[in-house]
């Protein structure tokens, strides 16, 4: 007998009269809120505009959702296209699967193409925003557990995820909560970049390449842990062999950039920066209207004449007065 578990809930979807409403949806619409409003705290804080963060995001998340569906339906393209399967359903996402891989890379490319409009350094963008996508990431994964996926082994601890569907392949009972300890993992990871970021001022992608390395560190063990069907390769995982390749490559960026680049930019947005100069500061002093000041350098020596006048005539002797 159980005493304790994390239950599941009955159904992922309500419906407002003819309108779904998907828990899935909503955890991933306000993964995105949360990022765009932390990272455009932390633009600004770098000396940027406020709304820039929100602009290049229009680019970057639609772009990161294709990214994140396509690296899914091609690293597990028998659920789509093996005999029995409806391709159609590889356009449904709001039944998940969006690969975490390519939702980073491809929405890379859609905030470098947004970076480029404005004017801005990429990767000092990724610097803003690397912590916010780390709690996104944390807020999305409980999109999982309205689906009931992506748990891990069984498991009889108090913190059991009871899994009660038995739709494709599931079979009910009490697994690790694998979505729960990633989500956790994620907070960790967000706190790590915004507390090495005050202390260290990372700069020029470092503060993005420490979220990546640390998120791979908690991937690898994590997924080790599920259960669910994945193409294998020297016994393990894709996304195991993914994340430590992705690894490797955000340490090498990181060591690099501190060694040709160290220090972090003074200026994220030309348009900022001149914006500010303009203004004035509170050192200058007013200037001196020159036309008086000539004026009262001039009536100085004549005060000056009359008064030695006065002094001259107080001095004459009284003779010299009566005459």
């Amino acid at each position: 007998m159980e005493i304790a578990y994390i239950p599941s809930p009955s159904r992922g979807v309500i419906h407002l009269g003819p309108i779904p409403l998907r828990g899935y949806a909503f955890c991933i619409i306000i993964g995105v809120f949360v990022a765009v409003w932390l990272g455009n705290k932390r633009w600004v804080a770098r000396g940027g505009k406020v709304g820039t963060v929100a602009d290049i995001a229009v680019w970057a998340v639609p772009f990161g959702l294709v990214g994140g569906r396509l690296y899914h339906v091609i690293t597990d393209y028998e659920l789509y296209f093996s005999e029995g399967r409806d391709w159609v359903d590889a356009f449904k996402v709001w039944q998940g699967g969006l690969g975490i891989w390519g939702a980073i890379a491809l929405g890379a490319v859609g905030a470098w193409i947004g970076c480029r409009r404005r004017g801005i350094p990429l990767p000092a963008w990724a610097d803003a925003l690397a912590p916010g996508i780390a709690f996104a990431q944390a807020i999305g994964r409980w999109g999982n557990w309205f689906n009931q996926e992506l748990y891990g082994r069984e498991t009889h601890l108090p913190w059991a995820l009871h899994i009660t569907s038995s739709t494709d392949g599931r079979v009910p009972g009490y697994y690790h909560p694998t979505f729960l300890y990633e989500s956790l993992w994620c907070v960790g990871v967000g706190f790590l970049v915004i507390w090495a970021d005050r202390r260290f001022k990372l700069g020029h992608g470092r503060a993005f390449a420490l979220y990546v390395a640390a998120y791979c560190v908690g991937r690898g063990w994590i997924e080790y842990m599920r259960v669910d069907d994945a193409h294998h390769f020297l016994g393990l995982r894709l996304n195991d062999w993914t994340a430590m390749i992705v690894f490797i490559l955000a340490v090498t960026y990181f060591v690099i950039s501190a060694k040709k680049r160290p220090g972090r930019e003074e200026v994220v947005e030309p348009e900022a920066a001149g914006d500010g100069d303009d203004e004035p500061t509170a050192k200058e002093e007013p200037k001196t209207d020159e036309p008086e000041a000539t004026e009262a350098k001039e009536d100085a020596p004549e005060a000056e004449t009359e008064s030695e006048a006065v002094d001259m005539k107080k001095d004459e002797p009284e003779s010299a007065k009566k005459s």
